[in-house]
């Protein structure tokens, strides 16, 4: 298998008084690969893209998309990928077909090769039926499903999606995460950006892990669990603490208590990352009681990667 994307010690820094927003990456993709890069937001994820797409000088190190790298034969490497951005980059007062048209342009498509392409992008995002109406009159979901039809336009090697799904209904999302593996079964290589770890779970061969500007894990969603271990998630949603005193005795006994790895506190849950919780929660619960803790609900996951965050970290995701 080839390698379609290649990064190299890719950094990027926009204020030498502050850290870069992509410090040293590094990582290849294979053709027809599905990968993800799963970080929270402020990870530096779109800044990547910029980079790969094109549209951001790297600070140092290099990538190539195929054979071409994106600082010496920027031009040849652009030719090879399609775009979709997070934000809708549509014309509101045209039709989506007539956005298509415009766009298909820009790839330098035109006559009736273009008019057939837009027809067949119109069906496979699903909107043949509402082609003719303004993208103002559509919903989030429906935008970003045009917004990715004009990157496929033009039939590229490398299709980047920058998070996709962001603020739209669950059957828009539905709609978008079934057609990024159903465009990769058909041989695409994606590259996906996400804070949603079950996006990243259900669609990737393989993700990269990306914190501050760094990667710090990269592998198969089942390389990526064994990091953790046998080592679950338990969060407890409990009643409001008294003062600070008793949360911070609260925590360093549950920190204490054996198996457990880490423990963090957001609002009125705690979020324990433990050997084998199921065996431990009772020694979990009696240690809440000893200080007058009430617990309300009680969640057990099994490792993913969420847990892989929390553990690389010692913060949840969306943190």
């Amino acid at each position: 298998m080839s390698t379609m994307i290649e990064v190299r010690n890719l950094s990027k820094q926009y204020d030498p008084k502050h850290p870069p927003a992509v410090d040293n990456i590094s990582y290849d993709v294979q053709a027809g690969e599905l990968f993800s890069l799963l970080g929270p937001n402020g990870a530096g994820k779109s800044t990547t893209i910029g980079m790969l797409c094109g549209l951001l000088r790297p600070t140092s190190g290099d990538a190539k998309i195929g054979p071409y790298s994106i600082r010496t034969a920027t031009l040849a490497a652009k030719r090879l990928i399609g775009i979709v951005p997070q934000e809708i980059a549509l014309y509101p007062t045209l039709s989506a077909r007539q956005n298509l048209h415009f766009w298909g342009q820009m790839y330098d498509m035109q006559g009736k090769a273009l008019s057939n392409r837009v027809e067949e992008v119109l069906d496979q995002i699903g909107l043949r039926e509402r082609a003719n109406d303004r993208i103002d009159t559509y919903s989030g979901g429906m935008k970003r499903r045009v917004n990715i039809g004009a990157g496929l336009l033009h039939r590229p090697q490398v299709l980047f999606m920058d998070e996709p799904t962001v603020g739209i209904d669950p059957q828009s999302r539905r709609a978008i995460l079934d057609m990024t593996k159903q465009l990769n079964a058909e041989g695409m290589t994606v590259l996906y950006t996400t804070h949603y770890m079950e996006e990243a779970q259900e669609l990737s061969h393989r993700i990269g892990i990306q914190d501050h500007g760094k990667l710090i894990a990269l592998g198969t969603l089942a390389e990526l669990t064994r990091l953790v271990g046998e080592t679950d998630t338990l969060k407890l949603q409990v009643s409001e603490l008294a003062d600070n005193t008793e949360t911070a005795r609260l925590d360093l006994q549950l920190g204490a208590l054996p198996g457990v790895r880490n423990v963090t506190r957001q609002a009125d849950t705690l979020t324990l990352l433990i050997d084998n919780a199921n065996t431990r929660l009772a020694e979990v619960i009696n240690c809440c009681s000893a200080v007058g803790v009430h617990i309300t609900a009680i969640e057990v996951h099994e490792p993913n990667l969420e847990q892989v965050f929390l553990h690389l970290t010692g913060r949840a995701l969306r943190d």
